[in-house]
């Protein structure tokens, strides 16, 4: 079984109770652990799998809280950092239409130092890049493209995973495209929402998107599109993947949920060549991603809700 060391933000969401979307309006507000590479680590480490976190938290009660959630959930937090900077938060309000207020406070995870000691262990491994907060300057933008050039010296699957957050790049999309392209070049998996795909593409046609994405340089592209399943396009072959039909309560973490899932059988593999050996087997541990997406949505909150391999095999 392969490591898969996840590498990004992990961050306090502080989310509005029964408010809409209006947050100068909020008064009651429920802490939950956020951060989409750490939401990953979480859905591996859940399926029986070795998942490692890799990010930096304050050095106060909120990034105590963060590390003690992952580490309940099995995930290896030893290769976690603790700053002298606030834990970093997120104040969101949603409303019923899906409309959101949305506050960001950045605070320590942008403070990850890298770590040339990790390389030892990168070897044959599997490195996943998160990137919400990534591209957003301090010293996590520069350890972010440390590790992709130690993961391409040392022979691992590299999964990317753009996490576009419009909140936190209003104005500066460009720029975030730009940040985008050398980590699509080099992965040889990206997973993109559709709005991501069409986004970084510059197309609105989603064989087109694929197309352009892959001329970048990434092998396989998963497009993730809701309820309706998974758009695929690996060699030269695409197809979509239906998703099961559930009841959803809560889309937090499902897409999380999909890549943490997918990566965790990529890890089981003897050899990730087999990963591109054929496109029908790919598609086969699509599905079995796309039931975990789906699962998680049924349930509130994005690490509660994670599915076990015993929910898989229901």
């Amino acid at each position: 079984m392969k490591k898969v060391f996840c590498i990004g933000e992990l961050l306090i969401d502080f989310v509005a109770e029964k408010q809409g979307s209006n947050l100068a309006k909020a008064s009651i507000f429920t802490k939950k652990a956020g951060g989409a590479p750490a939401n990953v680590a979480c859905a591996i480490a859940k399926l029986g799998g070795k998942g490692f976190f890799i990010g930096c938290v304050g050095n106060d009660p909120f990034g105590e809280f963060l590390l003690d959630t992952l580490r309940k959930e099995g995930v290896d937090i030893s290769l976690a950092q603790r700053s002298k900077t606030f834990t970093t938060l997120a104040f969101v309000s949603l409303a019923e239409d899906g409309e959101r207020d949305f506050v960001f406070s950045r605070g320590a995870d942008r403070e990850l130092e890298y770590d040339p000691n990790l390389r030892k262990g990168f070897s044959g491994n599997i490195l996943h890049l998160g990137a919400a907060t990534a591209f957003l300057g301090g010293a996590l933008e520069k350890s972010y493209g440390k590790y992709l050039f130690d993961a391409l010296t040392k022979d691992m699957f590299i999964s990317f995973d753009p996490n576009f957050r419009r909140d936190l790049w209003k104005g500066n999309e460009q720029q975030f495209i730009k940040k985008c392209m050398p980590f699509i070049e080099k992965s040889h998996l990206c997973k993109f929402s559709i709005e991501e795909a069409q986004l970084l593409s510059g197309k609105s046609d989603l064989n087109e998107a694929c197309d352009f994405l892959h001329e970048v340089g990434t092998k396989i592209i998963t497009v993730t599109l809701g309820k309706e399943g998974t758009f695929v396009s690996m060699g030269g072959q695409r197809e979509t993947v239906p998703s099961i039909p559930v009841t959803p309560v809560d889309t937090t973490g499902a897409g999380d949920a999909f890549i943490g899932c997918l990566l965790y059988q990529i890890g089981n593999l003897g050899s990730f060549s087999q990963v591109f050996d054929g496109f029908e087997y790919f598609l086969k541990m699509v599905r079995t991603a796309n039931k975990a997406g789906a699962i998680t949505t049924t349930n509130y909150g994005a690490i509660n809700a994670l599915p076990t391999k015993s929910q898989l095999q229901d």
